[in-house]
């Protein structure tokens, strides 16, 4: 390590990688592999341009004398970097030893904030931390980080979602933005499971997401005007077309309404549909489809270029 040559707060030292332990208070639990490989390859080449903020404790063994330990603040992906590029020493401002947890805490999370590369999760446990452990306000808590009190208090109700969505959320798989319409349906577990599937496998966008979150919801207060043989009738659409299906009951008859997201969803309806409608003969006993039937699939088939014409498709 170089001694500075001015007061230590000031100024900057080098620190061996392997004397410096990892901050307990890093709310980042999820770190890109590939994005760190990257950072490895720059700091061989150019080395470490903004040095770590760490704190130095001395403790003082039998028969060995002083032992320094350094223990990181800020800048954990640049000392993880560091070790895959087979760095030695980095450089590293030291703050004062007297920084309690709280200050360690503060200062990792405003960090990560301010690089914006916090997910969601891990930020939402980060505040939760400031709550439960320093007994912060989401007030408090907003200042401290630059933000607003209703962000704070939005990022906590993130944490409410089962673990499997949270998962998803830290990983990418689904944003931020479709948390806000899951959340709405927090007291209907199966319908919140089911639109998080639909998110995850058909890619829905957030508005669309939030469509669809507030038309569950009004179906709920609309489920007492249908009989349960309609109620069934409408789960098993559902299950057997892979898509949200709706019986809207009328004074007279009443409508059908069938969910899609794409023209390759549309086309895949038409066919399960087709498949419906030609299940009862294919399973009573009739003698093997004749040339017009084989024709005429052929023709279904086919027309699919003519997705959107009405002719092809009913319901």
């Amino acid at each position: 390590m170089i001694e500075p040559h001015r007061n230590m707060h000031n100024s900057i030292f080098w620190v061996e990688v392997d004397r410096i332990k990892p901050n307990p208070y890093q709310p980042r639990k999820v770190f890109d592999e590939a994005a760190l490989a990257s950072l490895a390859e720059s700091i061989r080449q150019y080395g470490v341009l903004q040095p770590l903020t760490v704190t130095r404790k001395e403790t003082t063994l039998p028969e060995e004398g002083i032992r320094v330990e350094y223990e990181l603040i800020a800048g954990e992906r640049r000392l993880r970097a560091s070790k895959i590029a087979g760095i030695r020493e980095v450089p590293v401002v030291i703050r004062s030893g007297e920084d309690d947890d709280r200050v360690k805490l503060e200062l990792a999370i405003i960090e990560n904030l301010q690089r914006e590369d916090l997910n969601a999760v891990d930020r939402a446990l980060a505040f939760q931390r400031l709550a439960a452990e320093f007994k912060l306000t989401h007030a408090e808590i907003g200042k401290k980080v630059g933000k607003s009190r209703e962000y704070v208090s939005n990022s906590l109700r993130i944490l409410l979602l089962p673990p499997e969505i949270q998962e998803a959320l830290r990983h990418g798989e689904i944003s931020e933005g479709h948390t806000r319409p899951l959340l709405m349906l927090m007291d209907r577990a199966a319908e919140q499971k089911t639109l998080f599937k639909d998110i995850v496998d058909k890619k829905l966008t957030v508005r669309d997401t939030e469509s669809l979150a507030r038309r569950i919801a009004v179906d709920k207060s609309r489920k007492g005007d249908l009989t349960p043989e309609l109620l069934l009738l409408e789960r098993e659409l559902t299950d057997a077309l892979g898509t949200r299906v709706r019986i809207e009951k009328k004074e007279q008859g009443g409508k059908l309404l069938i969910d899609f997201f794409s023209a390759d969803d549309l086309a895949n309806i038409r066919k399960l549909l087709a498949r419906i409608q030609s299940g009862p003969m294919e399973n009573a006993d009739e003698p093997a489809a004749t040339p017009e039937a084989v024709q005429e699939e052929k023709r279904l088939q086919e027309s699919e270029d003519d997705l959107y014409s009405i002719s092809n498709f009913s319901v």
